[in-house]
């Protein structure tokens, strides 16, 4: 038993429990995030050849990249609820399963109002997985361990675009003429397998809780939910929805990450057409030259994430790297026909931008327990996400009414300098443990 334990058996217990259950459960996590996110990526690199292919404006591909997050809106919090209610093994695999076939469906694409259409599917399908596996994380790691692991979790964002982008650009460039079918057709079917096969291994290897764990021993299991309750015994619980929407920092936070992911979608959803613009044409090459601020954002992650942990600061860990995307874009946007300038200041963007998307739910898991976890993680991320439809739409019809994309950026760089303002706006001592 615990109790009867010194401190120094229980302090290499609590070592053990969680260091074992984080190389058992977080690789996995990293897996799942980022094969999913190959179809966010893969949007932006079909971009490069299909709007062309179908005559689609810019405007179009804007409304239809965005055309994704109304159905994710919708969908966002009663996907979380289910998930909290049947176990995230089963409802993961759903979302994963039913969403990586009807990515493979855009390979068949031939109107602005078929793209639309199978864009706010694909929102529908995916709604939850992002919120589903923060609350995830809550059922295995207290919020003094949980920067680290949301860290590397995130890290599956830039993995898939390192990734994602070389891989894009070689499909569309090898296969391009291949049985009859255009390279971003390819893209779309071949970026979709891996999706779907990850969705059925989440049946076999996921657990829904401590209490299946067979990687821990009964000791480890009983100070780890020790831990999981004394963590929840400090956080919000509302009685009601009416409760639950009259939470002001509810929809602070909310507000916060709304201005965070304008920022993280103009580059998912633009970052291979400002490649492009800076003069690099074969998409091969693109997707190379993408992978650079990718592997920035990696390196700025893990050493945010873990500087958050050491020194229990949640705040101005959030707020400096939300300046430093605005800056980033802004640099970008400035020096543009600059091929050096302009990757250098889109690494210091994605860096700032995507280690801010991470660190952001450190204040929302430190804050909310039990359902409201659920249903407050679901619905931050869910209207915040409401960005990932006005990002790219703003952008697209700016850069078509004045043929420069130049404005879109500054427009972006403005949003993520007010979010980091409303930080100021919450309490240290309710976020910084």
């Amino acid at each position: 038993m615990i109790t009867s334990m010194t401190l120094e058996a229980v302090s290499t217990v609590r070592s053990n429990a969680y260091r074992k259950t984080a190389w058992r459960l977080m690789p996995f996590l990293m897996l799942c995030y980022l094969c999913a996110y190959l179809d966010r990526v893969n949007v932006g690199f079909a971009k490069l050849q299909m709007m062309s292919d179908l005559s689609l404006s810019e405007t179009v591909y804007g409304l239809g990249a965005g055309m994704f997050f109304l159905g994710y809106f919708l969908c966002e919090v009663p996907s979380n609820l289910i998930l909290h209610k049947v176990g995230a093994r089963r409802w993961i695999a759903r979302i994963m399963i039913s969403w990586g076939i009807i990515s493979a469906l855009f390979a068949f694409v031939e109107t602005a109002w078929q793209f639309y259409v199978l864009r706010f599917l694909l929102g529908i399908a995916e709604a939850g997985l992002a919120p589903g596996l923060l609350l995830y994380l809550t059922y295995w790691f207290p919020s003094y361990r949980r920067a680290r692991m949301t860290v590397l979790w995130f890290i599956a964002i830039p993995l898939s675009g390192m990734i994602g982008g070389p891989l894009s650009g070689l499909i569309m460039a090898k296969f391009a003429g291949f049985h009859g079918w255009a390279g971003w057709q390819w893209m779309f079917v071949i970026e979709a397998i891996p999706t779907v096969i990850v969705g059925l291994m989440v049946l076999a290897y996921l657990k829904d809780g401590v209490h299946q764990a067979t990687w821990l021993t009964d000791d480890e299991k009983e100070l780890v939910n020790k831990e999981l309750a004394e963590d929840n015994s400090r956080k919000v619980t509302h009685g009601s929805v009416r409760d639950f929407l009259r939470d002001r920092r509810l929809w602070m936070l909310a507000c916060i990450y709304f201005c965070v992911v304008m920022g993280q979608y103009a580059i998912t959803f633009w970052l291979p057409t400002l490649i492009r613009n800076a003069g690099v044409s074969d998409p091969l090459h693109i997707g190379l030259v993408t992978s650079l601020p990718y592997m920035c954002a990696i390196v700025a992650m893990l050493l945010m994430g873990r500087s958050g942990d050491k020194h229990r600061e949640r705040r101005w860990h959030l707020i400096a790297p939300m300046i430093a995307g605005a800056l980033g874009l802004t640099l970008a946007a400035l020096f543009g026909a600059n091929l050096v300038i302009s990757v250098l200041s889109l690494c210091l963007a994605a860096a700032g931008v995507l280690s801010a998307s991470s660190l952001f739910w450190m204040l929302p898991t430190t804050l909310l327990g039990g359902v409201s976890a659920a249903a407050g993680i679901a619905g931050i991320n869910s209207f915040a996400n409401l960005a990932g439809f006005c990002s790219p739409y703003l952008i697209g019809w700016i850069t078509t009414t004045t043929g420069s994309s130049a404005i879109g950026m500054y427009l972006i760089t403005g949003v993520l300098c007010i979010g980091a303002c409303l930080v100021l706006r919450i309490p240290a001592a309710s976020v910084n443990r």
